[in-house]
């Protein structure tokens, strides 16, 4: 009964880890398609709202308005 028991928490110990390891990936992927969801959407956004004004003081002062 002991052996049996002690067999059966070394199988779950093993379980376990291979979850944490899947985990981890998972985790990682996460974080990179945060990065990369940042990368395309926020920063074009923290530019445009640069560049804007800036190409509108452009165009409004080449027609003279």
């Amino acid at each position: 009964m002991e052996q049996d028991l002690q067999t059966r928490l070394d199988a779950q110990d093993e379980r376990l880890e291979d979850i944490y390891v899947s985990i981890e990936k998972m985790r990682k992927y996460f974080l990179w398609t945060l990065i990369v969801t940042v990368a395309t959407i926020v920063l074009p956004l923290i530019a445009l709202a640069v560049v804007l004004p800036w190409f509108i003081k452009t165009i409004s002062s080449a027609y003279g308005m």
